[in-house]
C-alpha cells in the first residue's frame, strides 16, 4: 500500500478565498492511500518546501500530491523538493486547484467540491506512479541564428562574445533587416544606420560568427543540444572569394527593376547589393530579371568584372550542420493593403506607406532625404497620416495593436516639420498608445513643438481632386464631418508575421498563434523559449515590438543559449512514449500524428514454426519525443503508453473523478 501525503496551498488568498481548505483536507484524509495531509499559505516558499521534506521523512511518505497552482508554474520546484527528500521526482503529482478551480468559480461550495475531485484524481494517479529516470546527452556547442535583422545580429554577437561559434543565416543578400530601411529611431531620433551599421560590421568581423547570407533553412532534425540543420545556400552567381565589392558589375548592368529595399520608389540592377552599407558588400544576381538567365544574352557583368567573380554556372548548395541551440529572429512583414481601396493606395502616387515615407526621408533613399511628392517631385505642404491601417481592424485587418505605429507616426510628423519648414501634419487616430520610456514625451513633442494636428476618427475615404488629395473622416470628439485637402497621405501600416512563418514553424516543430507569430513557452515566465527545447525566439517574429524591446529579447535569448551551451551534458525528458511491440500492429498511424518526428518504423524478426518473418512495428526516439501523447491516442491497439501518464493512470483518474 502506498503512503501518500497531500499538501494544500492557500496561494495567499488566490485559492483559500474560494476553496474551503479545511473541508478539502478532511476529504483528502479519507482517500485511499493518504496517510498525511497538511496545508501552507505559500507552499512554494522555503518554509512550505521544508514542511514537505520534513513530512516525507517523519511519515515515511512514498508519494506526494500538492494542490496548488498550475504545474507549469512550480512543478520543477516541487520535483526538486521531493528529490531532496529522497524520493524519485516523478512520484510527485500536482492538482491544479487555482487556474482550474478557484479562478473559474465564484461559489465556494462548488469550488470546494471541484477541488476535492481534483485532489482525488491526483491521488489515484500518484498511487500508480512509477519511478522515471533521465539520461545524459551530449551537446553540440554551436548555435544557429535564423534572421539577420537587429534581433538576429544582437543575439549572434552576444552568443559569440560568450565564446561560442554562431552561424547567422539570412535569406537576403545582406544582413540589416527592417532597421536598415529606417532613417531615424524614436524616441531619440538618432540615425538608424549609425547605430546599426557598426553592429553589422562587428558581425562580419567577429571570429566566432559565420555569416551565411542569401540562404534559407531547408530542414531541421534532431533535438535540444543536437539539432541537425540543412541550409540551402542559394546561388548568387558571384564567387564570394574572388569578388572585391568594387561595384563595376552593377554600374554597367543594363537591366533595371523596382528595388525592394527602396519599396519600389527607385530602381536597382539585376546584379545588385541592396543598399550602400550592405554586409557583405558583395552583389548577387537576381536570376528572375537578369537578361542572361531570361534570354541567354548579355553577360555584361562578367565582361566588366576585373576579378572574374561572375559565375553563371553556380548552383544552390545544401549544407548540413549540427547545432546545440537555435534562435529564431525572422522579423516581420508590413501589412498588405490590397483590401484598402478606400485609401487609393496603388491608385494615386502620393498615397504611400509609412515604410515608403522612411525611404523618402532617408539620406541614402531615392530622393536623397528630401520629402517630395512622387507625382510631381515637389515638397508637400499638407500631409495626412492615417494610423491603424490594418491593425485593430476585425473586418479586414488584424484585431491586435501593432504597437509601433503611434510612435513612428509621431516621428514622421516631427521629421516632416524639420525637412519641410511650414508643412502641416494631420494625424488621424483611434487612440494614441505610447507604452515606453520617454514615449509620451516624444508624442507630446509632435503636437506641442512641431504643431501636428491630431484628429480622432477613422478615415472613410481618400480620393483625388485635381493635383490634391481629399481625406474624408468624422471627428469622433465633436461629431463634425472632416474633409481635408492635402498633398500627400501616409498610411501607418500594421505589423504582420512573415509570410513563411508557419512553414518555418513546422520545420522547427514550434507553434504559431492565430496570426502566425511564433508562440513562446510561457508569456510571463518563459518569454523567449518555445515548447521545443533548445529553440528560442527574439524580436518581432514573436509579436509586434519596437527596437529596444527587440534588442532586449535578443540578448535574453542569447543568455538562454549560452546557459545551454555551457552545460557539460543535458538530461533527457523521461516522460516519453514507449511501444509494446507485442501489441503493435504496425499500421504506423502514430507516425502521422507525431509533431516532433520522434516515431519511426522498424522491422523485427519473429519465428513462425520453421519460418522467420519480419514484422513492422513502431519505434520511439526518446531523444526527440516531447511527451505530448498524440501517438497514444492515435494507436488503435493501445500499444503505446506515455511514461508518467500511462493508460492505467489515466483510467484511474477517470474512475476517481466519477466517484
Amino acid at each position: 500500500m502506498k503512503r501518500i501525503g497531500v499538501f494544500l496551498c492557500w496561494c495567499g488568498s488566490n485559492i483559500a478565498a474560494t476553496v474551503d481548505i479545511e473541508e478539502t483536507m478532511a476529504a483528502a484524509r479519507k482517500m485511499p492511500g493518504v496517510v498525511y495531509v497538511d496545508h501552507n499559505k505559500y507552499t512554494c516558499s522555503e518554509i512550505g518546501q521544508a514542511m514537505i521534506r520534513e513530512a516525507i521523512a517523519a511519515h515515511r511518505l512514498d508519494r506526494v500530491v500538492i494542490g496548488s497552482c498550475s504545474p507549469r508554474m512550480h512543478e520543477n520546484t516541487f520535483r526538486k523538493t521531493v528529490e531532496a527528500a529522497g524520493l524519485n521526482p516523478f512520484y510527485l503529482e500536482i492538482a491544479n486547484i487555482r487556474e482550474q478551480c478557484s479562478w473559474v468559480h465564484k461559489d465556494k461550495l462548488t469550488a470546494t467540491e471541484k477541488a476535492i475531485s481534483l485532489i482525488r484524481t491526483a491521488v489515484a494517479k500518484a498511487a500508480r506512479s512509477e519511478p522515471l529516470f533521465s539520461t545524459e546527452m551530449s551537446i553540440e556547442r554551436r548555435a544557429l541564428v535564423i534572421g539577420g535583422g537587429i534581433a538576429g545580429i544582437q543575439a549572434a554577437l552576444d552568443i559569440a562574445d560568450a565564446g561560442f561559434e554562431v552561424d547567422l543565416v539570412e535569406k537576403e543578400p545582406s544582413i540589416g533587416g527592417r532597421m536598415a530601411q529606417l532613417d531615424k529611431t524614436f524616441p531619440t531620433l538618432d540615425c538608424s544606420a549609425c547605430i546599426l551599421t557598426p553592429k553589422m560590421v562587428d558581425v562580419a568581423q567577429h571570429g566566432n560568427i559565420n555569416l551565411i547570407t542569401y540562404s534559407e533553412v531547408e530542414k531541421v532534425e534532431g533535438f535540444v543540444g543536437n539539432f541537425t540543420v540543412t541550409i540551402r545556400n542559394r546561388a548568387r552567381s558571384v564567387d564570394m572569394e574572388k569578388c572585391t565589392g568594387c561595384g563595376d558589375c552593377y554600374a554597367k548592368c543594363p537591366s533595371k527593376v523596382d528595388s525592394e529595399f527602396e519599396m519600389g520608389l527607385a530602381k536597382r540592377r539585376a546584379i545588385y547589393t541592396p543598399f550602400p552599407q550592405a554586409v557583405p558588400n558583395k552583389p548577387a544576381i537576381d536570376r528572375a530579371n537578369c537578361r542572361y538567365f531570361t534570354s541567354g544574352k548579355c553577360k555584361v557583368c562578367q565582361k566588366v568584372c576585373p576579378a572574374g567573380a561572375i559565375d553563371y554556372e553556380q548552383q544552390d548548395q545544401l549544407v548540413e550542420k549540427k547545432y546545440g541551440a537555435i534562435v529564431v529572429a525572422t522579423g516581420f512583414d508590413t501589412h498588405k493593403l490590397d483590401n484598402y481601396g478606400e485609401y487609393a493606395y496603388g491608385k494615386h502616387p502620393d498615397v504611400i506607406t509609412s515604410l515608403e515615407f522612411e525611404r523618402l526621408v532617408n539620406a541614402s533613399g531615392p530622393t536623397g532625404g528630401k520629402i517630395l511628392r512622387p507625382s510631381n517631385g515637389q515638397p508637400p505642404k499638407n500631409v495626412a497620416f492615417i494610423q491603424c491601417v490594418g491593425s485593430r481592424d476585425k473586418a479586414k485587418g488584424n484585431p491586435y495593436c501593432a504597437k509601433i505605429c503611434c510612435m513612428y507616426t509621431a516621428k514622421h510628423a516631427i521629421l516632416l516639420s524639420e525637412k519641410v519648414p511650414g508643412a502641416n501634419a494631420f494625424v488621424f487616430y483611434i487612440d494614441v498608445r505610447t507604452p515606453g520610456k520617454d514615449y509620451e514625451e516624444f508624442y507630446n513633442r509632435a503636437y506641442e513643438e512641431c504643431g501636428a494636428t491630431y484628429i480622432r476618427g477613422n478615415v472613410s475615404k481618400v480620393f483625388p481632386d485635381g493635383d490634391k488629395l481629399v481625406v474624408r473622416s468624422v471627428d469622433a470628439l465633436s461629431g463634425a464631418l472632416v474633409e481635408l485637402v492635402v498633398d500627400m497621405v501616409v498610411l501607418a501600416t500594421s505589423v504582420d508575421a512573415r509570410a513563411d512563418a508557419r512553414e518555418l514553424a513546422q520545420k522547427l516543430s514550434i507553434t504559431t498563434n492565430a496570426y502566425n507569430f511564433f508562440n513562446e513557452a510561457h508569456p510571463k515566465l518563459r518569454p523567449v523559449e518555445t515548447q521545443t527545447a533548445g529553440v528560442f525566439l527574439a524580436g518581432a517574429c514573436q509579436g509586434p515590438k519596437d527596437i529596444p524591446d527587440t534588442v532586449a529579447q535578443a540578448s535574453a535569448a542569447a543568455v538562454k543559449v549560452v546557459s545551454l551551451l555551457n552545460k557539460e551534458s543535458l538530461l533527457s525528458n523521461p516522460t516519453v512514449a514507449e511501444v509494446d511491440i507485442k501489441l503493435c500492429s504496425g499500421d504506423m498511424s502514430c507516425l502521422a500524428v507525431c509533431p516532433y518526428g520522434a516515431i519511426a518504423e522498424k522491422f523485427i524478426e519473429e519465428r513462425h514454426g520453421r519460418e522467420i518473418r519480419k514484422r513492422r512495428v513502431a519505434e520511439v526516439n526518446t531523444a526527440l519525443c516531447q511527451g505530448c501523447g498524440a501517438c497514444t491516442v492515435a494507436c488503435r491497439p493501445g500499444a503505446i503508453n506515455l511514461k508518467g501518464f500511462t493508460n492505467e493512470q489515466i483510467l484511474a483518474e477517470v474512475d476517481a473523478i466519477c466517484l
